[in-house]
Protein backbone atom coordinates (compact mmCIF):
# COMPACT_ATOMS: atom_id res chain seq x y z
CA UNK A 1 0.00 0.00 0.00
CA UNK A 2 2.75 2.94 0.86
CA UNK A 3 4.85 1.74 -2.25
CA UNK A 4 1.94 2.31 -4.81
CA UNK A 5 1.54 5.68 -2.73
CA UNK A 6 5.14 6.54 -3.08
CA UNK A 7 5.09 5.71 -6.62
CA UNK A 8 1.54 7.59 -6.95
CA UNK A 9 3.35 10.87 -5.37
CA UNK A 10 6.46 10.13 -7.44
CA UNK A 11 4.65 10.04 -10.94
CA UNK A 12 2.20 13.41 -9.56
CA UNK A 13 5.41 15.10 -9.05
CA UNK A 14 7.22 14.29 -12.63
CA UNK A 15 4.18 15.46 -14.18
CA UNK A 16 4.29 18.78 -11.67
CA UNK A 17 7.80 19.12 -13.48
CA UNK A 18 7.32 18.27 -16.75
CA UNK A 19 4.49 20.92 -16.71
CA UNK A 20 6.17 23.60 -15.26
CA UNK A 21 9.20 23.07 -17.93
CA UNK A 22 6.68 23.29 -20.88
CA UNK A 23 5.33 26.10 -20.20
CA UNK A 24 8.07 27.95 -18.46
CA UNK A 25 10.01 30.67 -20.10
CA UNK A 26 13.76 30.67 -20.60
CA UNK A 27 14.56 32.66 -17.63
CA UNK A 28 12.50 30.46 -15.59
CA UNK A 29 13.83 27.65 -17.10
CA UNK A 30 17.38 28.40 -15.44
CA UNK A 31 15.95 28.85 -12.03
CA UNK A 32 14.89 25.32 -12.41
CA UNK A 33 18.17 24.21 -13.35
CA UNK A 34 19.68 25.45 -10.60
CA UNK A 35 16.42 24.23 -8.13
CA UNK A 36 17.17 20.87 -9.56
CA UNK A 37 20.97 21.15 -9.17
CA UNK A 38 20.69 21.93 -5.79
CA UNK A 39 18.58 19.35 -4.71
CA UNK A 40 20.60 16.50 -6.41
CA UNK A 41 23.40 18.20 -4.26
CA UNK A 42 21.82 18.30 -0.97
CA UNK A 43 20.76 14.40 -1.77
CA UNK A 44 24.41 13.87 -2.35
CA UNK A 45 25.02 14.96 0.98
CA UNK A 46 22.57 12.67 2.66
CA UNK A 47 23.63 9.62 0.65
CA UNK A 48 27.56 10.24 2.07
CA UNK A 49 26.42 10.67 5.26
CA UNK A 50 24.37 7.10 5.42
CA UNK A 51 27.32 5.38 3.54
CA UNK A 52 25.31 5.07 -0.02
CA UNK A 53 28.00 5.93 -2.28
CA UNK A 54 25.85 4.68 -5.51
CA UNK A 55 23.04 6.98 -4.74
CA UNK A 56 25.72 9.57 -3.90
CA UNK A 57 27.54 9.31 -7.25
CA UNK A 58 24.39 9.35 -9.30
CA UNK A 59 23.24 12.63 -7.23
CA UNK A 60 26.07 14.28 -8.16
CA UNK A 61 26.65 13.17 -11.59
CA UNK A 62 22.76 14.54 -12.20
CA UNK A 63 24.21 17.90 -10.86
CA UNK A 64 27.46 17.99 -12.89
CA UNK A 65 25.13 16.97 -15.90
CA UNK A 66 22.66 20.27 -15.04
CA UNK A 67 25.65 22.25 -14.67
CA UNK A 68 27.62 21.04 -17.79
CA UNK A 69 24.69 20.66 -20.31
CA UNK A 70 21.93 22.83 -18.75
CA UNK A 71 23.27 25.87 -17.08
CA UNK A 72 26.26 26.22 -19.20
CA UNK A 73 25.12 25.61 -22.56
CA UNK A 74 22.52 27.87 -21.73
CA UNK A 75 24.89 31.25 -21.85
CA UNK A 76 24.59 33.12 -24.69
CA UNK A 77 28.26 33.83 -25.32
CA UNK A 78 28.02 36.46 -27.36
CA UNK A 79 25.04 38.63 -25.49
CA UNK A 80 27.15 37.85 -22.25
CA UNK A 81 30.38 39.41 -22.99
CA UNK A 82 32.99 38.87 -20.27
CA UNK A 83 30.06 38.28 -17.79
CA UNK A 84 29.12 35.23 -19.75
CA UNK A 85 33.08 33.98 -19.74
CA UNK A 86 33.06 34.60 -15.82
CA UNK A 87 29.71 32.58 -15.97
CA UNK A 88 31.06 29.44 -17.87
CA UNK A 89 34.48 29.38 -15.78
CA UNK A 90 32.64 29.33 -12.91
CA UNK A 91 30.26 26.54 -13.97
CA UNK A 92 34.00 24.42 -15.02
CA UNK A 93 35.18 25.57 -11.32
CA UNK A 94 31.91 23.81 -10.31
CA UNK A 95 32.26 20.97 -11.98
CA UNK A 96 35.77 20.32 -11.19
CA UNK A 97 34.95 20.66 -7.64
CA UNK A 98 31.97 18.23 -7.46
CA UNK A 99 34.21 15.61 -8.94
CA UNK A 100 36.60 16.26 -6.51
CA UNK A 101 33.57 15.60 -3.97
CA UNK A 102 32.42 12.36 -5.76
CA UNK A 103 35.90 10.73 -5.50
CA UNK A 104 37.10 11.94 -1.57
CA UNK A 105 33.62 12.07 -0.14
CA UNK A 106 34.33 15.63 0.57
CA UNK A 107 31.03 17.44 1.58
CA UNK A 108 32.75 20.83 1.68
CA UNK A 109 33.33 21.06 -2.00
CA UNK A 110 29.69 20.36 -2.20
CA UNK A 111 28.84 22.40 0.17
CA UNK A 112 30.83 25.02 -1.90
CA UNK A 113 28.81 24.32 -4.69
CA UNK A 114 25.69 24.60 -3.10
CA UNK A 115 26.60 27.81 -2.14
CA UNK A 116 27.47 29.13 -5.66
CA UNK A 117 24.32 27.82 -7.01
CA UNK A 118 22.42 30.20 -4.39
CA UNK A 119 24.30 33.08 -5.53
CA UNK A 120 23.45 32.55 -8.42
CA UNK A 121 20.12 31.41 -7.93
CA UNK A 122 19.67 35.24 -6.10
CA UNK A 123 21.16 37.31 -8.72
CA UNK A 124 19.11 35.44 -11.28
CA UNK A 125 15.93 35.75 -9.50
CA UNK A 126 16.72 39.43 -9.17
CA UNK A 127 17.04 39.95 -12.70
CA UNK A 128 14.07 38.03 -13.41
CA UNK A 129 12.21 40.69 -11.35
CA UNK A 130 13.76 43.15 -12.66
CA UNK A 131 13.19 42.60 -16.12
CA UNK A 132 9.03 41.69 -15.16
CA UNK A 133 9.07 45.07 -13.56
CA UNK A 134 10.43 46.62 -16.76
CA UNK A 135 7.69 45.08 -18.92
CA UNK A 136 5.01 45.64 -16.51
Amino acid sequence: MFAQRSFSADAYKRISVETEVQTADPHRLIVLLLDAATIALSEALVHIETNQIGKKGACISKAIDIIANGLKVSIDREAGGELAGRLIALYDYMSRRLLHANLKNDTAAIKEVITLLGEIHVAWTQIGQTTAAEHA
